[in-house]
């Protein structure tokens, strides 16, 4: 049977359930990152204004699990919350849109849908293997800095302080989370 006529089949509740479902997946995915967003926050200062945080790691991990309609979804609803002056963006109490688009950090948030969508794409269009995974969380860490170090340019006004700023601090660390973030979602999908 087609996809289509299977879900001719199924009655008006069990398609409830499943939009429940879907909608809790969502908003678990937004308060996931919520958390990480307060749980591992380091400052840099005076080095950078941006801190280092755990948050890109949950972003990456909710986009390789939730795949790519719901990864941008969950951190779609992640700014609106945000957005709303729920205190959900790090440093811890932070909020608002003011911190979403006066900060430094505000073009690496702002790219959050588009690296979670960009991780669930690549891995959900194949192998779920661990390389795979990889793959796909560098490609979604590169959608990330080219929002956050453009971000930091319109405040810098220049390419190398924003990468001085936005980049070389990250970059193990950033590793670390591709890593760790693919390692868990290959797991995962594997036990599915």
């Amino acid at each position: 049977m087609t996809r289509s006529a299977v879900e001719a089949l199924r009655t008006p509740q069990e398609r409830a359930i499943d939009t429940l479902w879907q909608v809790a997946l969502i908003v678990g995915g937004s308060l996931f990152v919520a958390v990480f967003a307060h749980w591992g926050s380091i400052s840099l200062m005076p080095v950078t204004p941006v801190p280092l945080t755990v948050q890109n790691f949950a972003v990456l991990l909710v986009g390789l699990l939730l795949g790519s309609r719901r990864g941008f979804a969950a951190l779609t609803l992640y700014l609106v919350e945000g957005m709303a002056g729920f205190p959900v963006f790090s440093p811890a109490g932070a909020g608002g849109v003011a911190q979403l688009f006066g900060g430094v950090t505000g073009g690496f948030l702002l790219a959050y849908p588009l690296v979670a969508f960009v991780a669930g794409y690549i891995f959900e269009r194949g192998s779920k293997t661990f390389a795979r995974a990889a793959l796909a969380g560098i490609a979604a860490e590169a959608v990330l800095f080219a929002g956050g170090l453009s971000w930091l340019y319109v405040f810098t006004h220049s390419l190398a302080k924003a990468a001085y700023l936005g980049l070389y601090w990250f970059v193990v660390a950033e590793v670390i989370k591709v890593m760790l973030a693919a390692g868990i979602a290959a797991r995962w999908r594997r036990t599915q």
